[in-house]
Formats: structure tokens, sequence, C-alpha cells
């Protein structure tokens, strides 16, 4: 019996050991809590104080109005936390345009839902949090806006809220996948051209009309109106949605696919100024990229983030090895261990200042200084150890933090292989270059550099296995040509 109970109590213990650690969302202050609550009490009051209009009131219609402020109440709270869920990095205006939106919504519904189909009311917001957010909380967002109508007295088509789900949903989930404008613009189209087929079919003919109407894009009831006033309406979102991403922080895939494009004023200078710091990034990039896609992660985020990481380079290319011409090392000038560590650091603050200037959203910027976590400058620390300087290792370490996300814990991890495997000979084998690997993501592990990152062991091995298929691929041997005068081979 003791032997079943000790073997229950291993396998309990791996069993928890392989599982993903909980990643704790981010503290949001007692303001913004206060604000957002706020809004979710006035979203109640807007969405039932009608209820409060009968007359004469008795004491079952307070009752009956009282459920329904609560239960909105709750409702809301339930939206934020699966927000909050999806997405533990959620910001507190994040939050505050997710309320505000159903807030809108909540007041459009009043004032205009007997004139504007509620397909035009819905739908456009679904395309800013999902595009934002995710489709998860897009998807929460919908069902609560949808299911909460504040005037009663106004009854929606069985067959009309039916559609109005499906394309709601629609948007949501498509919305989260769609990598760039040219896709929003498909979608701002074929929706509404979806909803005037689905309405044609299931509502009737007689709804269609085109002349003779003089609150044409009022109409609410006309399918074809509907339709119309629905894609005007997702148009002007489209346009609207880069100042939502400027305002509220958003960062949709088709922004992290403009800032990857190497032309951009500061990855050209990086190319320019600090080749070699622009030909490390692109190999980085193709490890990263490799080990996102490997465990599902967000590759289009550790992308981009992978290009920015090292602008902090550009304040002083020729301060580090990859930009030297091998005759000439300042750090050998210098000969002094603490002051060289302090250029290391300065390339994470002032890569954050750049950040800053150039308006990078604070997830890309994130890569800047959690890709060296607090690691410890090795090679200096062991110069001031020869020089028999009594220091803190702790002057010796970056400032951090460490990775917060598993995109940034990869670009640390692929930061620390892309050297050892570069230098690796061309004739190593698969096990010595999966050595290497382990050794190096071992001691990050071992140093506490993944502690917060929400890796699982699992995906550590995927990792690993990325890295070495990477590998392979760029070690690949060259046939040896001979040597001719004409040099006509290729």
């Amino acid at each position: 019996m003791q032997n079943i109970t000790t073997t229950l109590k291993k396998l309990f213990y791996l069993w928890r050991r392989s599982q993903v650690p909980v990643k704790q969302p981010i503290k949001i202050s007692r303001i913004d809590n206060l604000i957002i609550f706020l809004v979710c009490i006035l979203i109640s009051i807007i969405s039932s104080y009608k209820l409060l209009l009968i007359s004469p009131l008795n004491i079952a219609d307070v009752f009956s109005w009282f459920l329904t402020f609560t239960e909105i109440l709750i409702t809301s709270g339930v939206l934020i936390l699966v927000s909050k869920k999806e997405n533990p990095t959620i910001s507190s205006r994040q939050i505050f345009l997710i309320i505000t939106l159903l807030l809108a919504v909540q007041v459009t519904k009043l004032a205009l839902a007997s004139t504007i189909s509620p397909l035009s009311i819905i739908i456009p917001p679904a395309l800013i949090i999902s595009q934002g957010m995710g489709s998860i909380t897009a998807l929460s967002w919908v069902s609560i806006a949808s299911l909460i109508w504040p005037d009663p007295e106004i009854v929606i088509n069985n067959n009309l809220f039916f559609i109005l789900i499906v394309c709601a949903s629609i948007v949501s989930l498509l919305g989260g996948r769609i990598r760039s404008r040219a896709q929003l613009l498909q979608v701002s189209i074929f929706v509404p051209i979806g909803s005037f087929l689905s309405q044609w079919i299931l509502i009737g003919k007689d709804k269609i009309s085109l002349i003779n109407k003089q609150d044409f894009f009022l109409a609410n009831g006309d399918i074809f109106s509907d339709s119309l006033l629905l894609a005007i309406a997702m148009l002007f979102t489209i346009l609207f949605i880069p100042i939502f991403e400027s305002i509220f922080g958003l960062l949709t895939k088709a922004r992290l696919l403009e800032l990857a494009d190497k032309e951009k004023p500061l990855i050209r200078r990086l190319s320019l100024e600090a080749p070699g710091t622009f030909e490390h990034t692109l190999l980085i990039c193709g490890l990263a990229e490799e080990a996102t896609r490997m465990i599902g992660g967000d590759i289009d985020l550790i992308k981009t983030g992978a290009l920015y990481h090292d602008i902090g380079k550009l304040h002083a290319p020729n301060w580090f090895i990859e930009n030297q011409d091998g005759l000439k090392n300042p750090h050998d000038e210098l000969d002094d261990p603490i002051k060289s560590a302090e250029v290391l650091q300065a390339h994470v603050d002032e890569g954050l200042k750049f950040a800053r200037k150039n308006r990078l959203p604070k997830l890309i910027a994130n890569f800047i200084p959690e890709h060296q976590g607090t690691l410890k400058m090795g090679y200096f620390f062991q110069k001031a150890k020869e020089k028999n300087l009594e220091i803190n290792e702790y002057y010796f370490r970056y400032k951090g933090p460490i990775p917060q996300s598993k995109e940034t814990a990869i670009l640390m991890l692929a930061d620390g292989c892309e050297a050892a495997l570069r230098a690796m000979n061309i004739n190593a084998s698969d096990k010595e270059a999966l050595k290497t690997i382990s050794n190096i993501i071992y001691s990050r592990a071992k140093d506490g550099q993944l502690d917060d990152s929400n890796l699982s062991k699992g995906e550590i091995f995927l990792i690993k296995r990325a890295f070495l298929n990477v590998w392979k691929r760029i070690r690949h041997r060259r046939i040896q040509y001979p040597s001719t005068k004409n040099n006509t081979f290729s």
C-alpha cells in the first residue's frame, strides 16, 4: 500500500511539474479599477433603467430591475475576466476600450435602435476588439452586447438575431487571424454581402427596396440598406483602427507586419550603421520564429520583436564585437571591466529610448530588456576577477526584468544559442549541436531567467528541436568547385 501511495505521489509531482505555470495578470491601479467599475455601473443603469419607468411601480418591478441591473454588472465583470484570461498582459486602457465600446453600443441601442439595424451596431466594434485583443474576448463581447438589449419595446426578429450572431462570430474569429489591411477590406465587403443574402433567404425578398426611400440609410428592416450601412460602418472602422492602435496601445497583426518591414527607418539604420548586429538579428529571427511556430506561439510578434531587440547598439556600434573589423577593440583600450559592463547595459537603456522615440508598441519594446533579463556579463566579470577587483557580481548583471512571456524567453534562448551554433564545426554531429543547445538553455533556466516566462518542460523540449532543425538547414555543405581561368562555374 505504501508503494502505491509513493508511486501516486511521484506521478502527481511529475504531472504538476509538466504543466504550464499560471501567468499572473498585470496589476491595474485602484484609480483605473474604479473608473472601469463606474463605467460598468453606467452600462447597467442604461441597460435597465426603463424597467423603473413602469407606472404604477411596485416592489416586484423594483426587484426585477435589481436582478437585471445585477446581471448586467456581473456579465460586464465576466467580460473583463475573459479578456484578462486570454491576454494576461492586457492594460487598463484596453479594458477601458472594451467597456467603453459596450457602453457606446448600449447608448446607440437606446437612441437609434428603431432606425439602425443591430448588425451595424454590434459587428464593427467586434472587429476592433478581435483585431486588438483576440477572438475569445471579441466573442464574449458579442455575446453580452447581443443579449443585453436595453429597450424591451424593440423586438428583434429571431432570424435577424441569428444572422447577427453568426456574422459577428465570423468577424470575431477572422479578426483575430487577419494579417493585413487588404484582408480587413475583404471582410468588410464579404460579411455585408453574406448578411444581405442571409436576410434575403431567412427574412424575405419583400424587405428589399432600392428606390423611393426618404431615409435610405436609416431604414431599419430594409435588408439592402441594412447591409449597405453595415459595409460603410465596417469601412470606417478599418480607417479608425490605426487610431485605436495608437490611443489604446493595441497591437494588431497588420501593425506587426508593418513594423517588421526592413525599410522602416530604425531597421534601415541598424543595417547600415551596425551591419554585424543586423546580420546577427536576422539569424536570431530564423531560430526564434521556428521555435515559436513549434510551440504555437505568436510568430508575428516574435519576428517583429527580434528585429528591434538590439536597436540600442546603434548608440555605439563599434563597442560590440560583431561590428568590429577584428583589428581594434575599444574595450581593450578602455581596460576597465566595470565601465565595459556599463556599456553593455547601455545598449538596453538606449534601446528603450529608441523605442519611446519611435513610438514602438510596449509589447515590442519589452523584447529589448527581457531578451537579456538579468544575465551575468561573464566575460567582463572574469576580467574583473583577474584584476583582483573586489566587486559584487550584481554590477555585472543586466538590470532585467527576466522574460515575462514565451516569446521574449525564446528570443533570449535564441540569442544565446545563435553564436554557439554558428561557431560549431560544419562536421559536428546533430548530437553535439543538441548538447550545446541543451547546455545553454539549462544554464538560463538554472539562473532563473525562465521563471516568469510561462514555458513548460514540453515546450522547452520542442524549442531545442526547433533550434537543431534550423542549425541543420544553415550548416549545409557547399560543393568545392575547381579553379579555372574563365571562372564559369556558379
